[in-house]
């Protein structure tokens, strides 16, 4: 078995699945075919002529972007336009393009948690837990078949709070039917009133698997017709969220703190609010344009928050509560880079699938500053 687009596909459900993406990013598979075999693999933050040209380059089958080539779904594709022209170069070279973008941002171990771990911070978690993005789906199960359909469920999504899986809640009731005569009941008689010993078995479950939960579950239910409810519930997500919120190992000023974020993010210079002698220790951060979590990061008592692409006013906003820090949109994204790298590699040797995996040589940051 070679490794194929579908795989390094599935790598990345795993880890940061669609369904949790903002919900006009255009993500996913965006050039190529799914069966395509893939043995090297070129990892970038944007994709650009010179990207294509260093994945033809370096022979790579793939290419794994953070920001989507096609941030919206083109009219056309033609050579006319330049995102038309990258387009037809990679279909041309059967090169697949894959994009992970805030569904990367929303994920443990993603671009945030990357950057709150480069910046040598402790007891790392979510700042802003994901909202309305959960349901609880409650199954009947005949005494006796419960264990068999919480499995199908568990191996389709449901039941994971946190660290823990498999998790789920069962009651003891009794249920009734009656059967028209074309029914062909389980337990019990048809056109008979029948009363069964049942579990009312609950779990919890991201509403973006709903549809494969139900499905796994109808597939081995023993019921022709099983009975079951959804509630969507508002309920914060453990499991994905956004931004980050760290600890510094001990306070320092805010002036120390700029000099040090600076020599690891290889900034030239920062754009920044807050008294230089102000001690911080509490880090909040959200790679790319994050300063909406501003309320958020004061919420969470957070000393300072770490974003890019901040607006006058929101420096206003933040002066006289909170440090405020604009350290670069492509500054804050790119240390996801090898964490990509090293998933993918990670992935591949479980597997025993041989693949090479190269981080673009190239800075792709548009932003120059004198």
């Amino acid at each position: 078995m070679s490794l194929r687009v579908t795989n390094i596909v599935q790598i990345f459900e795993e880890w940061a699945p669609q369904w949790i993406a903002w919900e006009k990013d255009n993500i996913g598979l965006q050039v190529g075919d799914t069966n395509n075999t893939v043995t090297r693999i070129l990892v970038t933050l944007d994709v650009t002529k010179q990207i294509v040209n260093e994945a033809i380059a370096r022979k790579a089958e793939l290419i794994v972007s953070h920001h989507p080539l096609l941030f919206r779904p083109p009219s056309a594709i033609t050579a006319s336009d330049p995102i038309g022209t990258l387009v037809l170069r990679l279909a041309e070279q059967k090169i697949a393009l894959f994009s992970a973008h805030t569904n990367l941002d929303y994920a443990q171990g993603g671009v945030n948690f990357a950057l709150a771990e480069k910046l040598g911070l402790k007891d790392i978690r979510f700042l802003t837990p994901l909202k309305n993005s959960l349901a609880k789906i409650v199954v009947f199960v005949p005494v006796g078949h419960v264990e068999r359909v919480l499995s199908a469920m568990t191996q389709a999504g449901a039941g994971v709070i946190g660290k823990y899986s498999s998790c789920s809640f069962g009651a003891e009731g009794t249920g009734s039917f009656y059967g028209s005569p074309a029914s062909n009941p389980f337990l019990g008689k048809r056109r008979k009133l029948e009363f069964i010993e049942e579990t009312r078995l609950e779990m919890i479950a991201p509403r973006g698997v709903l549809s494969g939960v139900i499905a796994a579950f109808k597939a081995v239910h023993p019921y022709e017709e099983p009975a079951y409810d959804i509630y969507f519930i508002e309920n914060t997500n453990p499991n994905f969220g956004m931004g980050a919120l760290g600890r510094l190992p001990k306070p320092q000023q805010l002036g120390d703190f700029l000099k040090s974020l600076k020599r690891i993010l290889s900034v030239k210079a920062l754009r920044y609010t807050g008294r230089l002698a102000h001690k911080i220790q509490n880090v909040a951060m959200c790679g790319g344009a994050g300063s909406d979590l501003l309320p958020d990061a004061i919420t969470a008592k957070a000393d300072v928050l770490i974003t890019a692409d901040v607006r006058y006013h929101t420096f206003q906003k933040a002066s006289d509560t909170i440090a405020l820090i604009d350290a670069g949109h492509w500054e804050t994204e790119h240390v996801i880079l090898k964490p990509i790298a090293a998933r993918l590699r990670s992935a591949a040797r479980v597997m025993h699938e041989p693949l090479t995996v190269f981080i673009t040589k190239y800075k792709t940051n548009p932003i120059k500053i004198s």
